[in-house]
């Protein structure tokens, strides 16, 4: 079996085990999505989506971050972790969206990554979920440990693992591939002693059982 088909197999067992996976970000239009993934950065999706359903209802608009003051925002999104940046990130992508893109989250990745404190990750996330846009596959701290044990990259670079897997996986697929690997890092594909005997793809798994 080569490396293509192996990771069909792969897909096809997550999808039996995972079929509800999907975005944990809770979000309206593709400002707020934009605005959760950037705050998502060495967070919890559940911390974000806390944080955030407060933040909504307050700002409405890219005007409205552009306008905050940055110790009110550092203050509401402190929760977070790494708040002063990202407090700095959101009120300058938000400023460089009204003088810039007329208030609107572009539509393509390279304006995307114009934008303070969005990576290639994050401007996968917002282009695929908000836009149905296929640029790339995200690529976050659990699709990189899992695609590592899974034996379908060598190198620890979110890029060069991007540019692994998309070499790998079909286009159409990029979004669910990434999908399906986070919650399978999430319930099973833990960072530390996972449970490989609960795992849906051991037998396709050349780390399975080699962590005790």
């Amino acid at each position: 079996m080569d490396m293509k088909e192996r990771i069909q197999d792969i897909l096809k067992l997550l999808e039996k085990k995972h079929p509800d996976a999907n975005i944990a970000l809770r979000y309206g239009n593709p400002l707020e999505l934009l605005v959760a993934t950037i705050l998502s950065a060495q967070c919890t999706d559940k911390t974000v989506n806390g944080v955030t359903d407060k933040l909504f209802r307050k700002y409405r608009s890219a005007q409205d971050y552009a306008r905050v003051n940055i110790r009110t925002l550092e203050r509401e999104i402190r929760s977070t972790g790494f708040y002063h940046n990202k407090a700095k990130n959101l009120k300058k992508t938000a400023q460089i969206l009204v003088k810039t893109f007329n208030g609107q989250v572009p539509k393509t990745m390279d304006e995307l990554l114009t934008l303070p404190g969005v990576a290639r990750k994050t401007a996968n996330i917002v282009l695929s979920n908000a836009y149905g846009v296929i640029e790339g596959i995200a690529v976050d701290t659990h699709v990189r440990r899992l695609v590592r044990r899974l034996g379908l990259t060598e190198t620890d670079n979110p890029n060069k693992i991007e540019q692994d897997l998309m070499e790998l996986v079909p286009r159409e697929q990029w979004p669910r591939f990434t999908d399906l690997l986070i919650f399978h890092g999430r319930r099973i594909c833990t960072a530390k002693k996972p449970p490989c005997e609960k795992c849906a793809i051991n037998r396709l798994c050349p780390s399975a059982f080699t962590f005790y």
